[in-house]
């Protein structure tokens, strides 16, 4: 018999935050008083959990057996009690999402701000990358990526509309290098390139071709390689080559002026960001609100 559930609640954030420092930041509990809590767990069980080192922490065989027995049936606990909060017109608890931060920052960032007006007792961690994350194993409610292809056992729901993608440069770079008119021109530039840090490869560009509709790949080269677009949208707009990137990161720098479309014929639209999350989620209250907000 467990003593007391509280050290099984601990288990669960130890084994989703990897760490006994993060996990005890999280539960609001020292280090020491974790660390001694989980192995008065383990003695109570008389089973080893987890596999300590010195930097890290990882779940057992039989850890991650109980983590994913326990942690659906806490989930549960969480959503039932998050129900309770609909008798007095509010919802409360905590929904990490995980996405790339131009599906936060340009395609639902207004909805946001929205949800967090119309449920100011919710509280959303947001975490950004340009990978494709397991949500499960990263212990996400929620992902957000492009197109619908997902899982199986997920569902996917469109929360934005096509993402238009533009090839961009300062009127300065073209003055000095010239305008490229087609895709074997570009061999010829400066392209910034961003490295993707899921396979350290150099992104791909992608166009279209306006004749026969046939998708064109081409590997940009040029003397700067970035991780970001963040970094990419600097360097161009100090004039150090040619960017491809969602139209809508520039949307300003193009109404002035300080930087100029190429290639829009050859340009390509993707299909729209997409929630997608696991199926168990779909009954929760709290998650039924997010839902509605960002399909609105």
């Amino acid at each position: 018999m467990i003593d007391n559930m509280n050290e099984l609640r601990s288990f669960i954030v130890v084994a989703q935050t990897g760490s006994f420092t993060k996990a005890a930041s999280r539960l609001g509990v020292s280090t020491s008083a974790l660390s001694h809590s989980m192995r008065k767990l383990e003695e109570q069980l008389k089973i080893k959990l987890f596999n300590r080192t010195t930097r890290s922490v990882a779940t057992t065989e039989a850890g991650e057996q109980l983590f994913k027995q326990l942690y659906p049936l806490f989930e549960s606990i969480e959503d039932n009690v998050n129900a309770l909060s609909t008798f007095r017109d509010t919802l409360n608890g905590t929904l990490r999402i995980n996405g790339a931060d131009h599906s936060f920052m340009y395609a639902i960032w207004d909805k946001l701000l929205v949800f967090m007006e119309k449920y100011p007792e919710v509280k959303l961690e947001l975490t950004s990358d340009m990978k494709f994350t397991d949500i499960v194993t990263g212990r996400f409610d929620a992902g957000i990526r492009l197109g619908r292809e997902v899982d199986r056992d997920m569902i996917a729901m469109r929360i934005s509309d096509d993402m238009q993608m533009a090839l961009i440069a300062t009127p300065q770079y073209l003055e000095r290098y010239g305008t490229p008119q087609t895709i074997s021109d570009l061999v010829k530039h400066k392209c910034l390139c961003v490295r993707m840090p899921t396979s350290e490869g150099i992104f791909v560009w992608e166009f279209r071709s306006p004749e026969t509709k046939e998708v064109i790949k081409f590997t940009p080269s040029g003397r700067l390689v970035v991780n970001n677009n963040f970094l990419a949208k600097k360097a161009c707009l100090s004039h150090l080559g040619l960017a491809l990137m969602p139209k809508d990161r520039m949307a300003k720098e193009l109404e002035r002026g300080e930087v100029v479309e190429v290639l829009n014929d050859y340009v390509m639209s993707y299909e729209g960001y997409h929630l997608y999350y696991p199926n168990r989620r779909q009954n929760s209250p709290l998650f039924k609100a997010l839902v509605e907000v960002l399909k609105g």
